[in-house]
Formats: structure tokens, sequence, C-alpha cells
């Protein structure tokens, strides 16, 4: 199991070449060419899968039913518009137009890598996104680690 954590600036150049950072890199081991997946993050973002990584995701996402619409639509739009991208001998991956539209990404972006998860953001939706995180971060992780069943407690 591959754990990915750290925050990191990055640009993207206009032919849509961004450079992976070393720290980053250095996590997954080995030497490079690297192979990642790009898919539609959740959000208005970017997924970036490691090789290994994308392969247990599409395990999970092959298990779904297709014959039943929600699940259906779920393998549909997780595996739209999917590519493969390889590190150069520099480290840059080459993100498809499509993508980077889709995620508002022009130049300045942050690489967030967690779990064994990384996304690309747009700068300015990345920064806009941390200053509507909760106010009260502790009673967050009440709720999600603390089991405390209502927010609405003193």
């Amino acid at each position: 199991m591959i754990q990915l954590y750290g925050e990191y600036d990055g640009t993207v150049d206009s032919k849509g070449r961004m450079k992976m950072p070393a720290a980053l890199l250095k996590q997954l081991a080995g030497t490079g060419p690297y192979k990642f997946f790009v898919n539609r993050g959740f959000e208005q973002c970017l997924m970036l899968y490691p090789e290994k990584v994308w392969e247990e995701k599409i395990e999970e996402v092959n298990k779904l039913n297709i014959y039943k619409t929600q699940e259906r639509e779920f393998v549909r739009y997780f595996y739209r518009g999917v590519r493969d991208v390889l590190t150069d001998s520099v480290d840059r991956l080459l993100l498809p137009k499509s993508m980077l539209d889709h995620a508002g990404i022009k130049k300045d972006v942050i690489i967030f890598a967690y779990m064994n998860n990384i996304e690309l953001w747009d700068r300015d939706r990345y920064l806009s996104t941390l200053s509507k995180e909760p106010s009260d971060y502790s009673r967050l992780a009440d709720q999600v680690w603390g089991g405390e069943a209502d927010s609405d407690k003193p």
C-alpha cells in the first residue's frame, strides 16, 4: 500500500507540462519514468494515480454492477477522459488539455497528496477551498474519529 503525503506548488507550462515534485516521486520509490493515470476528481480538480494505485482503483470500480443505473453512471464518469501519462527525462508530465480545462488549471497548480491519492488543483481554487474549511476542526475530528453523532452538541 502506497502512503503519499504533502502539498506542493507547481506550474503548468503553455504546452501542458508539469514537473512532478522530487519529494513526491521519492515517496513512490524506484526510478523513472513514472507512469500515472489522470482523470476527473470528485470536486473540480484532477486525480493523478500512480500506476500501482490505478490498478487497485480499477479493481474496485470494475466490481460495480453496470446493470444498476447509479453504478453504471459512476463507472462512466470514472473512466471518462482517463489517460495514462508518463514522466519524461526531467520528471515532467504532459497533462491533457481537456483535463486541465475541466479543473480550470491554467498555470499555477497545487499538488496535494494524501493516502494513495494525488489531486491537482488550480491554485486559486485550492486556496478558496481552504477558506471554506470548518472553523471548528476539533468538532469535525470528534464527529469523524470520536463517534460524536450530533453536530449540535455544546
